[in-house]
């Protein structure tokens, strides 16, 4: 694997690409940062996550295989192989991994000494279409979407799996069916919530929109808006609230809506994007075949807290 070492707000690695936005041209890059090529050799990267410390496990899903890179050594080494196909990832307040496993369309909880263990395995008695993102609220409950994207490795009869493409809401014991609560989009992909747990933004990449959603106690959701003309694959925030989608680079909004910013990244699709290291302030990319990041002046929207 691909190693770099981090120095002031700068990388330094041994294969760099040529910055596409300097920090005097933005207003989220730290001063003298840039955005650097941290590593490749992937075959397609996606669902970053950071854990208490900082340290960011992601998956190149055709490998099926979660990668961590470490935020003290900043280096990269496989964590689980095989990972049942583990696409969006996020951690828990107890450090488990939870993960998008869509090989047999399933939500696992990976705890830190990769015991696996099985959240949600079908709905209705149908096989899910392919969990690929998710975001747990601060007490434990969990949103998840579940579009459909046909997968080479699947063995399965598409009839066997949901008519539509929703986004589910499981509780906090997870012991309970997931139940739909978002029934109306076309493609549901990226999503994120707030870290107080009051508002979900979830992105329609068919429809090349995103919403933002208000949290109901019970897991409802009330309110639905247009919170911008842009789908995402995956999404993350900052504490400032700002949102930032990705697809072609990663495109950042005010809570407003309003776009502020534009990361360009040399790949043909950006999957994936979170906040992790050891300040919190490293933006970690998943762009293909291939491992972005830039320190930037502001952090990200909270950090899990083990219990």
């Amino acid at each position: 694997m691909n190693r770099f070492l981090l120095t002031g707000s700068l990388f330094l690695a041994s294969l760099m690409t040529t910055p596409r936005l300097a920090a005097a041209e933005s207003r989220l890059l730290a001063p003298g940062a840039r955005v650097e090529k941290l590593g490749g050799g992937y075959e397609f990267t996606e669902g970053p996550a950071a854990n208490a410390r900082g340290d960011i496990f992601f998956t190149d899903q055709p490998n099926d295989r979660i990668v961590r890179w470490d935020a003290q050594s900043g280096t990269f080494s496989d964590w689980l192989k095989p990972c049942g196909r583990a696409n969006g990832t996020y951690f828990d307040a107890r450090g488990n991994l939870l993960t998008c496993s869509d090989e047999l369309n399933q939500l696992w909880s990976i705890s830190p000494d990769k015991t696996v263990t099985v959240l949600v395995k079908d709905f209705g008695g149908r096989l899910l279409n392919g969990p690929n993102d998710l975001w747990v609220r601060p007490d434990g409950a969990l949103y998840f979407t579940d579009p459909r994207y046909p997968r080479p490795y699947w063995k399965r009869d598409p009839k066997t799996q949901q008519a539509g493409e929703h986004v589910y809401f499981l509780d906090a014991k997870h012991a309970s069916a997931p139940k739909p609560v978002a029934t109306d989009l076309k493609q549901p992909n990226g999503i994120i919530g707030t870290p107080d747990g009051k508002t979900l933004y979830v992105a329609d990449i068919g429809a090349g929109k995103t919403y933002a959603y208000d949290v109901q106690p019970g897991g409802e959701l009330a309110g639905k808006r247009l919170f911008c003309n842009l789908g995402s694959d995956g999404m993350t925030l900052d504490a400032e609230g700002n949102v930032y989608l990705t697809g072609k680079g990663v495109s950042v909004f005010d809570k407003a809506g309003q776009q502020i910013e534009h990361l360009d990244i040399p790949e043909g699709w950006t999957a994936n994007v979170t906040f992790g290291g050891t300040n919190n302030d490293l933006l970690f990319i998943t762009a293909s075949k291939s491992i972005y990041g830039a320190r930037l002046r502001v952090k990200g929207a909270g950090r899990v807290v083990q219990k």
